[in-house]
C-alpha cells in the first residue's frame, strides 16, 4: 500500500465527494467508494434475491438490538486511513450516529454485512475484506449467495502483523446455518441464492 501525505488523502476524499454529488443527479445509481488512493465508481444495480437477503438479515439485527442503528448503502468514511465505502448494511449504537455528517464514521460501526453482487465479487471478497480491518470495522459478515457457494462468513479480530492489519479470525457458515457474528445470532435459512441461470 502506497503511503498518502494528509493533503493528499484530503484531497482524493473531496473528489470523491465530488464525484457522488454528481452521481445523485444521474438517472442511474451509482457507488464512490475509495481503496489505497483509487476511487470506484460502481452502478448499483441490487437484485431482488440480494435486497431480500439484506432486508432479513437487518431486521434480525434490528429485533436483537433496538437500541442499534442498522443503515442500508449509506456512506462511511474512515477519518484515519481516507478511505471510503458505501456498505450493504452497517451497525452502529444508535448515540453514536450523527444526522449532520455526510457520512458515518467507520470507527463507530459496530458490525459490516456485505451481501456479494453477481457482476462485482471481489470488491466483498477482496477489497473490502483488505479494507474493513484498517478502517476500524470489527466484525464484517460476507453473505455470498452465488449459487455454486451459498456461504456466509463472520471475519473478525482485526490485528497487526507481518502481513498488514488484517482479519485474524475467519468463522464460515453455509445456507441454512445459525451464524454467531459478535454478539448477534443470525439465523440464514431465509437467505436466497441467486438463480441458477444466473
Amino acid at each position: 500500500m502506497a503511503d498518502f501525505t494528509p493533503e493528499q488523502l484530503r484531497r482524493m476524499r473531496d473528489f470523491a465527494e465530488h464525484l457522488a454529488e454528481l452521481a445523485e443527479h444521474q438517472e442511474d445509481q451509482w457507488k464512490v467508494q475509495t481503496t489505497d488512493g483509487q476511487i470506484f465508481l460502481t452502478m448499483m444495480s441490487p437484485t431482488a434475491p440480494h435486497g431480500l437477503n439484506v432486508m432479513r438479515l437487518r431486521r434480525q439485527v434490528e429485533a436483537q438490538t433496538p437500541d442499534a442503528a442498522t443503515l442500508s448503502d449509506t456512506n462511511m468514511a474512515d477519518p484515519v486511513t481516507g478511505l471510503t465505502k458505501i456498505p450493504d448494511l452497517l451497525v452502529m449504537a444508535d448515540e453514536d450516529t450523527d444526522d449532520t455528517a455526510k457520512a458515518v464514521n467507520s470507527r463507530d460501526v459496530l458490525m459490516v454485512v456485505e451481501v456479494v453482487s453477481r457482476t462485482n465479487s471481489l470488491t466483498d471478497i477482496r477489497d473490502k475484506l483488505h479494507d474493513y480491518p484498517r478502517m476500524g470495522v470489527p466484525l464484517y459478515v460476507v453473505v455470498d449467495p452465488r449459487k455454486d457457494k451459498r456461504t456466509v462468513t463472520v471475519h473478525s479480530d482485526p490485528s497487526d502483523g507481518p502481513d498488514g492489519f488484517r482479519y485474524r479470525k475467519k468463522v464460515p457458515y453455509a445456507f441454512g446455518d445459525t451464524v454467531t457474528a459478535g454478539r448477534w445470532t443470525l439465523d440464514t435459512s431465509s437467505l436466497k441464492s441467486y438463480p441458477a441461470d444466473w
